[in-house]
């Protein structure tokens, strides 16, 4: 992959087969994970009446998805008050299926768009910047499973089992960059 550029109103770039398959499978992985999740929603009689969906009240056990999920309401974590406790769950309760259906919805996007063997995605503005969305998703649950933080260094020793997938969240960091390079470009 080149990056991302701009011609005129739209975005290009084109992806070689294993770039894009590697990418389609990442995010493939994170659609199943998310509509997991959001299948396990507790199912509510009066929602389905009035149409207003509801979610789980509590916040994923998942390290992962509790990273794509985090808590609409901060708690003291020294001292949560029952009212803390009970608005966070009703928070979570009424926008984490909104949030659950945008992420879904940024990651059919992007395999909507990505050739399966690789080649040339041309993107609208809306589209660059959904997978803007899907892509920081997927840099989220990978940098959240590999342990990823400030101070790691950008290679681990090759014993370390984390060092191939390291190179992949660099990687998914470059094309990120490079698509909002992308778009601020007129």
């Amino acid at each position: 992959m080149k990056g991302w550029s701009r011609k005129g109103e739209y975005i290009f770039a084109g992806f070689e087969q294993q770039e894009a398959a590697v990418l389609r499978g990442l995010v493939s992985q994170l659609e199943d994970m998310l509509t997991a999740r959001a299948e396990e929603a507790p199912q509510d009689e009066l929602a389905e009446l009035t149409g207003i969906r509801t979610g789980p009240t509590e916040s994923p056990d998942d390290p992962v998805l509790s990273r794509l999920l985090p808590d609409f309401h901060r708690l003291d974590p020294d001292n949560p008050t029952r009212e803390d406790l009970d608005s966070a769950a009703a928070m979570r309760s009424l926008h984490e299926p909104e949030l659950l259906d945008a992420k879904v919805g940024v990651a059919q996007l992007v395999l909507g768009t990505l050739p399966r063997d690789g080649g040339e995605v041309e993107l609208t503005e809306e589209q660059a910047d959904a997978w803007l969305g899907a892509l920081n998703d997927v840099r989220l649950a990978l940098g959240t499973a590999l342990d990823v933080t400030d101070d790691m260094p950008d290679e681990l020793p090759d014993d370390d089992p984390r060092s191939p997938h390291l190179g992949v969240y660099h990687w998914l960091t470059w094309v990120q960059e490079t698509l909002i390079q992308a778009l601020v470009t007129s």
